[in-house]
């Protein structure tokens, strides 16, 4: 018994001795925690001075039974200090009521930037979140700060530093200062490749919009690092190994290495180039029982035979498309196979047709046009809204639209329309300035020192127009012209061209003559296919010959005894020695060399002048075929022109002027490109109106280098003279060069070495050999002297027009520099004829600035 009673009195001392602390506890969490406010009126604010108190009070949502309990107090506390107002935020308890404290954050007086040269105040302000009269927040400030680091890490400058200063004005005011220290540029120190073993990495650098910094490149800015142009070089780099047969190719990486001792960055791109590819075969199969396959053969552009090329399989599925649905088929798509052979390494192709889904565009948004209109847009579709959609149309029209070059991005992509069976088109666009003004100079050994001033304007009106009017003026060429294009003629896609001219050519070593040109000229142009297109042009010109009145002073009529002045060119026979002496002539025989004592110009060419003003009339069109990869600077395909011109439809001279030129690119090893050019042109008679001699081709470098301009071909051969170059009929060209980078230089520095081999002929002239007017000819009949040097010797048109193969071998130094492209050249001709002009050295170029 007694024992019972003492663990009893035990166990309740044990349960005494536990409960004291949870009861303590308990009491303090009663005490710590804060009463409930009734409602939201009994919340008090201090603190506050621009922020009104229902303002605060309105962030603090009552609970049910319009009560406030601690989860509406801590929400409405977090919602207060996301408002970005108050520097602090605390509430307290007094006398059972809530309490809220706020520290208002200062108002911003003024937002300024300093050290900021490379980039405008007027973009960083419209970049920054912190505005005049806005609210000072710290976080807001720090991210303000680094949205200017990134845009000037946009423009490359990877070290920029940018430090926003307080300055404490009066009335819970602020001034807010970001110092910016822009630091240098953060280029591209090297650019690498890993695995590329069918192509040199310099010949990858070629393909690449990257490039190595150098010398000159404060003139350009590719040598800036931008990730997202890196990330654009590996798709250039996947599409240059699938055009020239890789069809496993893989651009794995893209690795980028910031290099401290080097203050830039280093680039490796990593390669898996796989095998090369030659197409074995080519078939076509059809789902669609209605449709031949066969039918579209035509529009392939992958040859059995050939390197595999996933750009012209690309275009052929284009065109092979297009084509059905020109058909009625307007739902057909074309899915190319391609089945490979590792052992031959060849692939056969299958170009596929079936049946796509039945998909309608509902409608096309256009986004980003603030300028160009929108029907400028919608004409480079040929798909339109209720049209069956068809993506290789809308792939087309994007590539037209890059092409125009009005916009820095394009883009086009689909959103599901109001029913399954219809899509819209979303055409996202960002616009770029499309005027230039430019200011350019070059000196060539043809037409010397040349300036030329030019505005132009890609997108007049934003109606897609275009318009230039420039001014030439130089040593031996001035001249203004004023041309407009508006590519969509009556809604057609026919470009309309509008031309006029006027063009003062002055005598220099190579010609005794001067001409003016005045013309006009509209044109039309057709594009057959993105590589074929056809000019219509008709041309009316006026055109006369200056001379120097030494060169065109003789008169004509024997009977004088005197020598007469006047502008009639002829010959003329002196009546003695004394007539001779007395008017200075140099010969005192009195055989009549007085009109070529001072160098008369040839029979052409004072024909011409007696002539005066000539009026041209002549329809023309011009056939170009372009498949060149770069019309810049290719390396690969093929460009021809072909060009005819008919004049006598109206005016004074009639003719049939037809002229070819074609240049074909290759790679061969190492880099080296092999051209083969050709080119050749014949001029002939229309009617009884004989050729002028203006009309004649001229030839000199343009053929042949090493020789002068206008050095090759027929050529007046008076020794009296000025021994004029008077042009042929006919002509012929060919070349075989090799151009080569030189691998000691960087490839940005835009230097290439040349060697060449020129063989060509200009002959068969058919101008003026005679005047009736005066009788001077080149005939017997016409007036010869009786005594020494030469009795008998006719002085008139005397010209050589022999059929010699003018050949020459020569090297070239081609420069796309900053101040753009030069070349220099030096050929020696192996042979020549007996009065051709040599010139060894030529060179030429101009810039943009």
């Amino acid at each position: 018994m007694m024992f019972g009673m003492r663990v009893r009195g035990g166990l309740f001392a044990a349960l005494v001795m536990f409960a004291a602390p949870v009861v303590a506890t308990l009491a303090t969490v009663a005490v710590s925690a804060p009463a409930y406010a009734q409602t939201v009126d009994s919340i008090t604010v201090e603190g506050n001075r621009r922020v009104e108190l229902e303002t605060i009070r309105s962030y603090f949502h009552p609970g049910p039974g319009g009560r406030l309990g601690q989860a509406q107090i801590d929400d409405g506390l977090k919602a207060l200090i996301e408002t970005g107002l108050f520097q602090d935020v605390h509430i307290d308890q007094r006398g059972g009521r809530l309490v809220v404290v706020v520290v208002e954050n200062p108002v911003i007086g003024r937002v300024a930037f300093e050290g900021n040269k490379k980039v405008k105040d007027e973009q960083l302000t419209a970049e920054v979140q912190s505005k005049p009269r806005g609210t000072f927040s710290r976080p807001m400030v720090q991210s303000d700060a680094l949205r200017i680091a990134e845009i000037y890490r946009r423009s490359g400058r990877y070290d920029v530093r940018v430090n926003p200063q307080i300055i404490e004005q009066p009335n819970n005011r602020v001034d807010l200062i970001f110092e910016v220290n822009e630091g240098v540029k953060t280029g591209v120190r090297s650019i690498e490749f890993i695995g590329n073993n069918a192509y040199s990495a310099s010949r990858l650098r070629d393909v690449i919009k990257t490039r190595e910094s150098n010398i000159l490149s404060f003139l350009g800015g590719n040598d800036v690092y931008d990730p997202d142009r890196v990330e654009a070089d590996r798709d250039l780099l996947r599409r240059f190994y699938l055009k020239n047969g890789y069809a496993d190719v893989q651009v794995v990486a893209a690795l980028t290495e910031y290099d401290p001792d080097k203050k830039g960055f280093l680039v490796t791109f990593k390669i898996e180039e796989g095998q090369q590819y030659r197409v074995a075969a080519v078939n076509y199969t059809s789902s669609i029982n209605t449709l031949d396959p066969n039918a579209l053969r035509s529009f392939s552009r992958v040859n059995v035979g050939s390197l595999y090329n996933a750009e012209a399989l690309e275009k052929s599925v284009e065109e092979m498309q297009i084509e059905a649905s020109r058909r009625g088929y307007a739902f057909a798509v074309v899915r190319p196979r391609g089945d490979r052979n590792f052992d031959n390494h060849t692939v056969s192709i299958t170009f596929a047709i079936d049946e796509g889904p039945r998909t309608y565009i509902e409608r096309i948004n256009i986004r980003g046009n603030s300028r160009t209109r929108d029907y400028v847009i919608r004409r480079e579709f040929d798909i339109s809204e209720g049209d069956a959609y068809n993506r290789a149309l809308v792939d087309r029209a994007e590539r037209r639209l890059k092409n125009l070059d009005f916009f820095k991005t394009v883009k086009i992509t689909t959103e599901p329309g109001s029913s399954s069976d219809r899509v819209i088109l979303i055409v996202d666009l960002e616009e770029k300035s499309t005027g230039d003004f430019s200011v350019s100079g070059g000196y060539s050994t043809t037409d010397g020192a040349l300036a030329e001033v030019s505005v132009s304007e890609r997108n007049l009106l934003g109606r897609g127009l275009f318009a230039k009017a420039s001014v030439t003026y130089g040593q031996y060429a001035r001249g203004y012209s004023l041309s407009f294009v508006e590519p969509y003629l009556l809604d057609y896609r026919v470009a309309l061209g509008l031309d006029f001219y006027q063009r003062q050519q002055l005598s220099n070593s190579y010609i005794a003559y001067g001409t003016k040109t005045l013309g006009f000229s509209p044109r039309l142009g057709f594009s057959l296919r993105e590589d074929l297109s056809l000019q219509l042009r008709y041309s009316i010109y006026q055109q006369e010959i200056t001379l120097p009145s030494t060169l065109a002073n003789c008169n004509m009529n024997t009977s004088n005894g005197l020598l007469a002045f006047n502008p009639s060119p002829a010959w003329v026979q002196s009546n003695g020695a004394a007539a001779a002496n007395a008017l200075g002539a140099t010969d005192s025989s009195g055989i009549g060399l007085w009109c070529y004592s001072d160098g008369e110009a040839s029979l052409p060419v004072r024909k011409e002048l007696a002539a005066g003003r000539t009026l041209t009339s002549a329809l023309g069109y011009t056939l170009n075929y372009n498949t060149l990869d770069n019309n810049k600077n290719p390396t690969d395909g093929l460009i021809i022109d072909f060009k005819q011109d008919f004049a006598g439809v109206g005016g004074d001279v009639s003719y049939i002027k037809s002229a070819i030129d074609a240049k074909y690119y290759t790679p061969l090893v190492s880099d080296i490109v092999g051209v083969i050019h050709a080119q050749g042109g014949i001029l002939n008679k229309l009617g009884s109106d004989e050729l002028r001699m203006l009309d004649h081709f001229q030839m000199g470098p343009n053929l042949v280098r090493g020789f002068a301009p206008n050095g090759i071909g027929p050529r007046d051969i008076n020794p009296y003279g000025t021994q004029d170059a008077i042009g042929g009929t006919k002509y012929w060209g060919v070349s075989a060069e090799l151009q080569m980078p030189f691998w000691f230089l960087p490839k940005e520095v835009g230097l290439k070495g040349a060697v060449y081999a020129d063989a060509g002929g200009l002959y068969d002239y058919q101008g003026p050999t005679s005047w009736a007017a005066t009788g001077e000819v080149n005939t017997p009949g016409c007036i010869k002297p009786t005594q020494a040097p030469s009795p008998g010797t006719c002085l008139g048109l005397q010209f050589d027009d022999s059929k010699v193969v003018r050949t020459s071998v020569g090297v070239g130094l081609i420069w796309q520099s900053p101040f753009g492209p030069l070349r220099f050249d030096y050929a020696v001709p192996l042979t020549k004829g007996a009065y051709d002009r040599v010139q060894e050295f030529r060179f030429g170029g101009g810039t943009t600035f």
